[in-house]
Formats: structure tokens, sequence, C-alpha cells
């Protein structure tokens, strides 16, 4: 039996006024008749190091929302009190996510991958009533050392779950009726520009622009979503709450790596695989998920964009059914006939502070390359537009600061005024982005704010030097990062390069020479260095997986220093 909801009752969705990011599970449970079908999967390896999927249906998220609310509600959290959840990827925020909004308190997700003197002062500067967590000593060490406000519990996760609640209460209002503009979670940022900002995501807002997707996004009773998002992120809270209202089967990754991934691949057989850059590397690199992939037909990007090296080697997997709408856009070239060899893939550009993508483009094997394009704003957008420093729009074909103006944007950061307006100008929230506009009006990702570099030449952009290393030196380049670093006159580019296994002991010079002879016949300024990431360190990435460029630059500030 089927757990996706009827088409009738997706399309009441999107027109439903009260449904919002606070409250999509109580109308998945009232709308879908096959609410006791299991939906949303679970992973874990048995003794035999086999996969075992548990499904849970949409009746049973609300029995252990319920049970977790008695816990918080018994615990003194009330309505609008942010209460930090620091839990390993998966399915268990996302249920901690549901049982703080149904008492109207505010979910703080953090990615347990922060660093415990870094998280402290994050929600230190949120001021959260309490923390819950996989691993509490490393907090509660974290604590004692610094000079933050101890909230008032900091419990192990492992508590909540075993706790017997069954004799416990539940607030009068159960579940909270949000307005539409309540804040429903707190989401950090990825802290690769500096220390992680507190971004807000309201009830209705967070639901904005997501209409479509009720029927646009493929819900065939042969589809099945792998989601790899972090799922502390907005980008893992978006897709659930599609994957939920839809009723369509997902396994929700505690795992974004390939060791972890490509089995549950296998077992699961997706048709979908949601993720952000970082798998698309890692699936992209060696050997092709064949097998796992066989059935895949849609691959979804979001957050920073993917680059074309590693999407034309997935977009090679899989098949396309006929007819296959393509998800965030509009139809106007379904398939037609019979299958098709390869998948699809959907990049989108977007962020927590959007709401969601709001630029997108779909990559086929047909596709033709077209370095850091980002395809046109979806229907949400009301506006989107290239901008000098004061907020006026330049020409297409020039370089400006990347403006919008949706309903989908976050309201702005938790109790900072004054950063939520250094990211408006003019009416549009700027994304952080650096990019320009076709005359066709496409949009082309060029890098972020912060990483311009600076060259006595003028500037230069790291995001397409990074395009042409890993789609022309993929021999060599398994993924890089480029910065500017100073040589006296300015800042010059420089690569950090992961080699590909095969080049594995190639010098670096060899490595220089070949990515500048890419780099010129491409037009692109000339890298003055590369150094070869031989260690996870050398390497840095945050906790949602990006590269840390800030960390990066003040390695190698010092390199180009005369005595």
């Amino acid at each position: 039996m089927t757990s996706i909801a009827p088409l009738e009752v997706r399309e009441k969705f999107m027109t439903e006024p009260s449904l919002g990011a606070g409250n999509f599970l109580d109308h998945a449970l009232a709308a879908n008749p096959n609410r006791a079908v299991p939906y949303a999967f679970s992973h874990h390896l048995d003794h035999r190091g086999e996969v075992v999927l548990r499904g849970h249906s949409l009746v049973d998220l609300a029995a252990i929302r319920e049970r977790y609310a008695k816990w918080y509600w018994a615990n003194g959290v009330r309505p609008g009190e942010p209460v930090a959840v620091v839990i390993a990827e998966g399915l268990p925020p996302l249920l901690h996510f549901l049982a703080l909004n149904s008492i109207g308190a505010i979910p703080t997700l953090v990615n347990d991958a922060m660093r415990p003197d870094i998280m402290v002062r994050y929600l230190d500067n949120v001021g959260v009533v309490g923390i819950v967590a996989d691993d509490t000593t490393r907090l509660a060490s974290a604590y004692r050392s610094g000079l933050a406000r101890r909230p008032r519990f900091l419990a192990l996760e492992a508590e909540v779950q075993a706790a017997d609640m069954s004799a416990a209460e539940l607030p009068a209002e159960y579940p909270y009726r949000h307005a539409a503009d309540d804040v429903v979670a707190l989401i950090h940022s990825s802290g690769t520009t500096g220390t992680p900002k507190s971004t807000m995501l309201a009830h209705r807002q967070f639901w904005d622009g997501k209409q479509p997707r009720m029927i646009r996004f493929p819900a065939e009773p042969y589809d099945k979503l792998m989601s790899l998002m972090p799922h502390t992120h907005a980008g893992g809270l978006s897709y659930f709450m599609t994957a939920t209202l839809l009723g369509l089967p997902t396994v929700v990754m505690s795992d974004w790596r390939r060791p972890g991934v490509e089995p549950v691949m296998a077992a699961f057989r997706p048709t979908m695989v949601a993720s952000f850059p970082r798998t698309f590397v890692e699936l992209a690199t060696g050997e092709p998920p064949t097998e796992g992939a066989a059935k895949v037909h849609s691959w979804f990007n979001t957050g920073d964009s993917a680059h074309y090296g590693h999407i034309r080697k997935l977009v090679r997997l899989g098949e396309r059914p006929a007819g296959l709408i393509k998800p965030w856009l509009l139809p106007s070239d379904a398939a037609t006939g019979g299958a098709l060899p390869g998948s699809q893939f959907i990049d989108g550009l977007g962020s927590s502070e959007m709401g969601m993508a709001l630029f997108g483009q779909v990559m086929t094997p047909e596709t033709a390359r077209a370095d850091r394009c980002v395809g046109k704003p979806l229907e949400v957008v009301h506006q989107a537009a290239v901008l000098d420093d004061d907020g006026n729009e330049v020409p297409d074909g020039t370089v400006g600061l990347l403006g919008v103006r949706t309903p989908s944007r976050t309201p702005g950061y938790w109790n900072n005024a004054r950063l939520t307006s250094s990211f408006e100008l003019n009416g549009f929230w700027l994304t952080g982005d650096v990019a320009r506009r076709d005359a066709d009006g496409n949009f082309y990702h060029l890098d972020r704010t912060v990483d311009v570099i600076d060259t006595a030449a003028g500037p230069v952009y790291s995001l397409p030097i990074e395009e042409v290393l890993l789609a022309d030196c993929d021999d060599l380049v398994q993924d890089c990062s480029v910065i500017g670093v100073p040589n006296g006159t300015g800042l010059v580019p420089f690569a950090v390069v992961r080699l590909q296994e095969s080049a594995v002991g190639q010098p670096e010079s060899v490595i220089l020479e070949r990515a500048n002879k890419e780099l010129a016949e491409a037009g692109l300024a000339q890298l003055a260095a590369v150094r070869i990431a031989r260690e996870p360190a050398d390497f840095p990435l945050g906790p949602t997986g990006k590269v840390l460029k800030r960390e990066l630059r003040t390695r190698f500030a010092g390199m180009f220093a005369t005595v």
C-alpha cells in the first residue's frame, strides 16, 4: 500500500491558509488517508553489517512527538522559548523539531560537528533555556570553563527517548496554533565566513514558495527520496516538510559520506537524491554507484550551487521515466515516449536566509555546459537583481551584489536587528553573493562577497576558477578551494586541492602547470601556487561540509612573505 497523499489532497495544501512550517505534520495527518503507512525511514547496520531500514508512519511520528512534547512541558519549556537540539543527523533532530513546535517553543537546531566552545558562545547568544544533546559531557565542560550563562537544563537525548511520560500532561492548547510570523526554528549558518549567525525561520515564511512542490515534485507510487541534507539545517527541514505533506517514502540519512551512503542507497533504491554539494563530490569520485543509483531520475542540490565537473558524472547514472516533470521549474518540456538513459540534476542556489533555493536549473546528459549558471529565479521571487553598492540595478553582464525580493526570506537574525539590516538594501535582501545576469535573464554565481580576490589587476572570482579545476583537470583534482593570499602588492589566486586517487604522488608543480593551462584557455586568472591537501586537516570543512576558506586564508597568509 502506498503512503503517498492523493493528488486532490496535495492540491488543497497549496491554498490552505493556515498551513505552515509549525504544523505541517498535523495537516498531513488530517488529510492523508494513508497516514498509517510508513513513509519516513531511519536506518542502521545489523550484526552482519547489513542495512536495516525502519519505517515510521505519520501516526507513529505524532505519537513520538506527543511523548517528547510532554517531556519538554514537564521540564518547564513554554511558548516562545528557544531550546537547543544538538543531536547527530538523521530523523531524531526532526522529531525534536516537531515536539518543540507542538508546544510553541523554538527549536534551536545545532549541527553536532560544531566545536563545543563555539557552540556554547552561539547558544549563549541565542539565550536557550535548555539543551538536549547526544553528548552532554563536552558541553558541560565548555560551560564550566567559559563565561556563558548555563541554561536551565542540559539533558541527554537518550533520557528523553527513555522517559515514561504516560502520566505527564500536555498544555491545554495542543498542538500549538502558530501565527503566521511566529518563529518555528533557529538555524545557524555554516560559519564559513566567521561566527555562525542565527537565522529565524517563521511559520508561514518558511512555507512560502514551496507550494508548487505539492504537484510538481515527483510523487508516483514508485518514487522514493534519499535525503542527505543536514537535518539540523533549513535544507533538511524543507525536504522533510515536503516529503511529509506528500507522504513520499524517504530515508532520512544520518551520514552524508560515501561509505555510509552507498550501502543504504543500494538497499533503498531511491528515485531521487537530495543533498548539499558535499555528497555529490563524493558520489562523483571514483567508481560510480551504478547499482544504488539505477532507479534515480533526479538529483536535487541546494545551498551552494554544484560544480559541472561533478554534475556531468552523476547525470550519466539512472534513467528518466517518460513524462517526468521537472521539479521546481515549469513543465515546459517534459519528456515524452519511453524512458531515457541518464538522470536530471536540479541545481538550486539558496540559503536559510532565502528560505529555499530561489534560483534553479535542470541539467541532463544532453545539457550544454554553462559554468556557474544557476538559471532563472523561481516563481516565489518577486524580483531578483544584480546591484551596485547603492542598491541600484546594474546592466546585464555587469558583476554586482545579488539581491532578492521574496516573501520566503527570513524575518532576520535572532536578537540582532543591526545584523539583519546590514543585509537589506533598497528593498532587497542581499544573499551575500556576487553574480551577473545575462541578456536571457539567467544568473551566474561567481563568488561569496567575502571570498572575492582583490588582485592588483582587479577582482578575481574564485568559483569560476574552481569550476575549471574540477571539470577540466578532473583526472588530477577531486575537490579544490581557491582563495586569495597576499603577495606584497595585493592578493593572488591560490588553490588547495584534493587529488584523485590515481593522481596521488603527482608534484604540485605538475598540478599548477596543468591548472594554469586550462585556466588560460578559459580566459581566467592564473594561480600563483597550488598546495595538495594530504590530510583531512589540510582541507578543513565546517559543520555542514563546506570548505572553511577563512581558515585556509589564515593558514596561508604568509606563504609569499619575504624575509
